[in-house]
């Protein structure tokens, strides 16, 4: 399946708007992208499809004698919304570098702002991160930890014991970043080697050259057969040569900008979504608007049901 947004040149939500001027034309290309010439019944699998005359891209299955319609299997099916407001949901989602707030999504499509909440943690399903393609090359990892600094906060509030890697109050992020490819992000339970070589195994392929700080977490990396390079932060040591960490700081960096500058609040339960987006926007920062919208309608195309966005927690 490719999505032909080539020619649309959708470089502003002016131009998506017009060329999606109707319900009729937003259906007509969700059943194009979806199957092209030959329609596909989403239940058992068979060709043997005729259209309805009632219109709306509504079909019955030959052989199972299911109807259905082009939005059954996709994001929106059951959906109460138009669908010029989500595709222009997603336009908005996928054009913003650091992200948009379910507030500003409401009043920007006329909705409220429950409903823009779902719309964006719907989206937020789709981002999910795989590990079929490994991360290699040059590779850096580093952990980060989000929460509130002590400093900030009221005297009665303040926890004892919490600077450095502690975890009583920060939840700790281990990432990757391939120099010259993509990015994996994972909310971890704690930052032992216990806990970061299953996923560094998992996301970074054998024979990558992995960058890292002085954590002792990360001496066993020679003992799995990766090349190791370290940089020592504590000695105010930032680049030698090939080795440092500058790539995965600046994906940090992205990231606290969209949860401080947008979201201002994580909770726990959501935080595993909020990475995968910042990961997605990441990973397409260098495409162009029409670009990152075809990749994200293309992972529209599936099922997402309020309890996908529960389970997604």
């Amino acid at each position: 399946m490719k999505l032909e947004l080539e020619h649309e040149h959708f470089d502003s939500l002016i131009s998506l708007v017009n060329h999606f001027n109707s319900e009729k034309r937003c259906r007509d290309f969700i059943t194009e992208q979806r199957w092209g010439k030959v329609v596909v019944c989403p239940f058992c699998g068979s060709v043997h499809i005729y259209r309805c005359s009632n219109g709306d891209n509504q079909f019955k299955c030959g052989d199972c004698h299911k109807r259905f319609s082009c939005l059954v299997g996709t994001i929106f099916q059951n959906t109460k919304i138009s669908l010029q407001k989500w595709f222009m949901a997603i336009y908005l989602i996928s054009s913003h570098k650091k992200g948009i707030s379910s507030h500003q999504l409401g009043r920007d499509l006329h909705i409220t702002q429950k409903t823009a909440w779902f719309i964006l943690h719907k989206v937020r399903t789709l981002f999910k991160q795989y590990d079929d393609i490994a991360l290699d090359g040059l590779v850096e990892v580093d952990e980060m930890y989000l929460g509130g600094r002590e400093s900030n906060k009221h005297e009665s509030k303040k926890v004892e014991g919490t600077q450095g890697r502690s975890t009583k109050t920060k939840t700790p992020i281990f990432g990757m970043v391939a120099r010259y490819g993509e990015a994996r992000a994972i909310a971890v339970t704690d930052t032992r080697a216990a806990t970061l070589m299953p996923i560094i195994k998992q996301f970074i392929a054998d024979n990558a050259y992995i960058f890292t700080d002085e954590h002792a977490a990360y001496c066993g990396l020679d003992r799995e057969g990766y090349k190791h390079g370290v940089i020592h932060h504590g000695n105010k040591e930032y680049v030698c040569g090939d080795v440092t960490t500058n790539s995965v700081e600046g994906f940090w960096a992205h990231f606290k900008r969209c949860i401080f500058g947008i979201y201002h609040y994580v909770s726990v339960e959501y935080l595993q979504q909020y990475i995968n987006e910042a990961v997605f926007r990441w990973n397409t920062r260098k495409s162009s608007e029409s670009r990152r919208f075809a990749a994200m309608f293309q992972k529209a195309l599936c099922v997402c049901s309020y309890e996908d966005v529960k389970m997604a927690a």
